[in-house]
């Protein structure tokens, strides 16, 4: 056979019947198969190669005769192989069709901005103590943040969430690890993360009806480093979350001594015995329990305790502050409650703090609670998460379009907070609240928020300087999440 070297095409060709020629018995059985054409030679070299196995072998031949399975064939051995679809579901979403990996990439936008009208008495109090009044008005960013999660082998999932809004340096929010479906054991997860503790802060600051927590948000521990399991129980009528934490900064980081080391051992049950209408009917219930080890190995406190709040406005100043003090063990319990009634709502939470004192300093106790409703306008309802036992996003009937006449979702909603930081020789103040809110959804992913808080503090302190006195403050936010 002659064949010219300068035609890649022909050289194939020649390359093919020389191996077929060296092989006539394979090329017989591949002709058998496929034919006797020049591409069923091709694939019997192939075949015989390794390149390809038996089955793709046989699917090809099919193919290359023009049998009618031929494209049944090539479909299956696609569907074997799992592909990935990348899109937007309120976040960036990367999944893989056999459900192994869900990775997802989002963040949030908040950006505040209040005036504040204090009271002359209270502007001349702060001053006299040396703290500047918080008398006008101010911008912040309250938080902007990117976080990346997802689960990975069904099993395994992780988050990193990082808040650049504090000088727009990198602080550390929730960054774990862990594992799930593991029977009974929904999850078990490592790293830092927020303990689990009142129904207001186990929901996510993108879905919280007001700008603020309510004032008993200071019992709250915050992100601390630890482990935490949670799951059902009653038929998955309960669920259930218990973690012990090792009290951190910021970063996630702390050393002491052996022993002089402060531990949350924290335990949270909720429930939804009334669940229906795809949640617009709703019925919550929950208590919370803390206890936290602030011991060293001889039994002396090894720590100061400080407790402090602001009235309902990240912007205002601290109107409630017990100031250092010593303190040891701490139990703190938190009692939840909530109902959705189609576009009405209501949520409660009192919560309670007992602080073990030394030789030096006597048992102390504080309280504090809030107690409020909203009402869609337009006819949504809140989303409970029943699943997590918490809300999530609220998804507008109807996006805004003006040009349809859309108009997104609207929300009002009015709540009453209080708080009580005086005990014995502790006198942090007493400080209540009362808020309203008026919320705008656009889009599930992006709300305009309103409050106007007015905030009175009495009792703080004992002396002639003690802080008393009341502020007017009204304060607007511009959110979006991805």
């Amino acid at each position: 056979m002659r064949c010219s070297t300068w035609r890649a095409g022909l050289a194939l060709a020649c390359a093919v019947s020389a191996a077929t020629a060296a092989g006539a018995d394979e090329a017989g059985q591949s002709g058998a198969a496929c034919g006797t054409s020049v591409t069923a030679e091709i694939l019997g070299v192939l075949r015989d190669a390794g390149n390809i196995d038996q089955a793709r072998y046989e699917a090809l031949c099919a193919r290359a005769r023009g049998d009618s399975e031929a494209p049944a064939v090539a479909a299956s051995e696609a569907e074997e192989k799992p592909t990935w679809n990348f899109k937007w579901s309120n976040f960036f979403r990367l999944t893989r069709s056999d459900g192994a990996f869900d990775l997802k990439f989002g963040g949030r936008i908040m950006l505040d901005g209040a005036f504040i009208w204090e009271g002359d008495g209270l502007r001349n109090r702060f001053s006299a103590i040396g703290v500047d009044p918080r008398d006008g008005s101010g911008v912040e960013f309250r938080r902007v943040r990117i976080f990346f999660s997802g689960t990975i082998y069904d099993r395994a999932f992780f988050k990193m969430q990082y808040d650049f809004a504090d000088d727009g340096v990198a602080e550390f929010k929730d960054i774990y690890v862990g594992l799930q479906n593991l029977g009974p054991l929904r999850q078990v997860r490592v790293g830092n993360f927020k303990e689990p503790f009142m129904l207001q802060d186990w929901t996510s600051s993108k879905y919280i009806t007001f700008m603020e927590r309510g004032l008993n948000q200071t019992f709250f521990p915050g992100r601390n480093m630890g482990v935490m399991g949670m799951g059902y129980g009653f038929d998955e009528e309960v669920f259930w979350q218990l973690g012990l934490f090792r009290v951190t900064d910021d970063q996630g980081q702390v050393f002491n001594d052996w022993g002089d080391a402060a531990y949350d051992l924290a335990a949270r049950v909720s429930a939804a015995p009334i669940y229906s209408d795809d949640g617009a009917r709703v019925l919550h219930l929950g208590v919370d329990y803390i206890h936290r080890f602030n011991q060293d190995a001889a039994g002396a406190a090894i720590g100061s305790v400080r407790l402090e709040q602001r009235p309902e406005a990240r912007l205002a100043q601290l109107f409630a502050d017990t100031g250092d003090f010593i303190g040891s063990d701490s139990d703190i319990l938190n009692l939840e409650a909530a109902v959705i009634y189609g576009p009405f709502s209501a949520q409660a939470e009192w919560t309670f703090d007992w602080v073990q004192g030394n030789r030096t300093q006597k048992d102390v106790g504080f309280w504090g609670g809030y107690v409020y409703a909203s009402y869609f306008l337009t006819g949504e309802h809140r989303n409970y998460e029943k699943g997590n036992a918490r809300f999530g996003r609220v998804n507008p009937k109807h996006n805004f379009n003006p040009i349809e006449g859309d108009w997104g979702a609207w929300e009002i909603a009015a709540r009453y907070s209080i708080l009580d930081l005086n005990d014995r020789n502790v006198t942090g103040g007493k400080l209540w609240d009362v808020t309203a809110g008026l919320n705008w959804y656009l889009f599930p992913n992006m709300r305009w928020m309103l409050n106007y808080v007015y905030g009175n503090v009495r009792q703080r302190g004992l002396n002639a300087d003690a802080i008393r006195g009341a502020a007017n403050i009204l304060e607007t936010r511009f959110q979006f999440d991805f």
